[in-house]
């Protein structure tokens, strides 16, 4: 299948099977996500695996009805740093030392670069980054599963505080941005044969 057929499969599924996904699927597609790109390389945030049921049971009273929440084989969580600034750039320049095996020293011009780019933000302009930021690998992580067959369903409709509370998050220095239900569509889903609904090409894309 190729990417236009995996994209054309895929659509955000309203009902799920009880089928659950092995733990190899469900970690293949995690880590799909978590060599996704982002702004400096920097990955702001973290993911959560939420396969537990009574977990999810209390996360649904906050879904705003959304029954997938906990019916899915497994809730991912995309969660945004709270707390951005130098530490988290000396974070990245103490993985890429160890990845590539070169002095921090090569880098330091690049290094100034990024803490001052940071540095120019308000906080609220640094959390906005954060979670676009998740949102790149939320994408990754919907394409990566079309390609592998795997039903997704992304949602942003729910009590993020309560969220946050119930998971936890804030103690972790974290603040939900967006959830991805996975599994396998059920076959009571009437939407899952609809036609794809999104403007044409001449529409969207702009040429210049």
């Amino acid at each position: 299948m190729n990417i236009h057929e995996a994209l054309d499969w895929r659509y955000a599924v309203r009902e799920f099977s009880p089928e659950k996904l092995d733990s190899h699927t469900v970690d293949t597609l995690v880590d799909a996500a978590r060599k996704s790109a982002s702004s400096y390389g920097l990955q702001p945030y973290k993911i959560l695996v939420v396969e537990s049921k009574a977990v999810r049971r209390d996360l649904l009273a906050y879904s705003f009805g959304q029954q997938k929440v906990l019916d899915c084989s497994h809730l991912i969580v995309f969660a945004a740093q709270t707390d951005i600034g130098d530490h988290t750039v000396d974070r990245y320049v103490t993985q890429f030392v160890k990845t590539r095996g070169v002095p921090a020293d090569d880098i330091s011009g690049y290094v100034e670069h990024m803490k001052q780019a940071l540095a120019a933000k308000s906080r609220v302009e640094k959390q906005a980054w954060a979670h676009q930021q998740a949102y790149i690998a939320l994408g990754t992580l919907l394409t990566a599963a079309a390609s592998m067959r795997i039903d997704t369903c992304p949602m942003t409709g729910f009590d993020h505080r309560a969220y946050d509370e119930v998971l936890g998050l804030s103690g972790l220095g974290l603040e939900s941005s967006a959830i991805v239900a996975l599994g396998y569509r059920s076959a009571r889903d009437r939407t899952s044969g609809l036609p794809k609904v999104r403007f044409d090409y001449d529409e969207l894309v702009i040429r210049m």
